[in-house]
């Protein structure tokens, strides 16, 4: 077995879209190739409904797919398809633009005012690009949980992990999506396959992620290894990117540490990426925002 060398830390950074909903991006809209077939993680968590509740109105996709995990408060959605619905905490929903889909996404808080939640985009392949819209939504009770003797619970969003699999079925990218919780002071070695891309994104407690080639930490990005220290935690808002290997492995700090884990196949395709469409060349993408003028986007 190898162990996954660490490429980079990288904090989330706050930022601003829709109709001016303040969220955190963890990556995107940059350097497509580091993260592939991955295009986006946002994390929208947010306390304040000032600054979530004007949502993501009426805009278009296309090329894409996005998966929505909710934690707190709910999503009112709908589409060019005419599905409506809600998701709420613990539920999932995955959209296949595909050849082009017109939706919204509103977020409504909980009780307590609280909207938590992210939304990862991940390419398709240039054959895909073009196929039918779909949707589906999964609801918390049929995410499947697994808990390991040593304390580590794992919700799989989609993907086989620890002998179960998730409930999402049908992503090009075929990725892996877990949402695990190591109990504080635990070490967990966990598997990922060795062709895919993985990162791990924390957003509740903090650890530490070892690297293979050293008893060293998680580099900041833009540090350089022999300036790295020891005992540097990736906490809240931290996330990691992976070099290949087969595996990884992450010791909890007191407070025990939960993330996000996501690998998936790299599609290794060039990228046009203007705004909510991806498409492979700039002439695509440009008959795309040309069928948003002349009414011709929707198949």
């Amino acid at each position: 077995m190898s162990l996954r060398p660490i490429r980079r830390l990288i904090r989330s950074k706050p930022t601003i879209e829709g109709a001016g909903v303040h969220l955190h991006r963890a990556f995107g809209f940059g350097n497509t190739s580091d993260f592939d077939p991955f295009l986006l993680l946002d994390d929208f968590r947010n306390d304040v409904p000032a600054e979530y509740l004007a949502g993501f109105p009426w805009h278009p996709h296309r090329g894409i797919e996005t998966i929505t995990y909710v934690l707190a408060g709910t999503v009112d959605h709908g589409d060019s398809l005419g599905n409506r619905g809600s998701i709420a905490a613990g539920d999932i929903q995955w959209m296949t633009a595909g050849s082009g889909i017109v939706h919204q996404e509103m977020p409504r808080g909980d009780t307590a005012g609280r909207m938590h939640g992210f939304q990862l985009w991940a390419n398709l392949p240039a054959k895909r690009k073009m196929a039918p819209p779909r949707y589906q939504e999964v609801k918390a009770v049929d995410i499947p949980e697994v808990v390991e003797d040593d304390g580590t619970r794992a919700r799989i969003v989609c993907g086989t992990f620890f002998g179960k699999r998730g409930p999402i079925e049908g992503i090009a990218a075929d990725p892996t999506y877990v949402d695990i919780t190591v109990a504080p002071g635990k070490r967990k070695t966990i598997p990922v396959e060795t062709t895919r891309h993985a990162f791990a994104y924390v957003f509740d407690g903090a650890g530490k992620f070892c690297n293979a080639s050293a008893p060293l930490a998680v580099p900041t990005e833009g540090t350089g290894w022999a300036d790295t220290k020891l005992s540097t935690e990736a906490d809240n808002r931290s996330l990691i990117l992976f070099d290949s290997g087969d595996e990884l492995c992450v010791e909890a700090g007191e407070k025990g540490i939960r993330f996000l884990l996501c690998s998936g196949q790299p599609l290794r395709e060039p990228v046009a990426w203007y705004g909510p469409i991806v498409m492979n060349t700039q002439e695509e993408l440009r008959r795309a925002y040309k069928e948003l003028e002349d009414g011709t986007f929707i198949k």
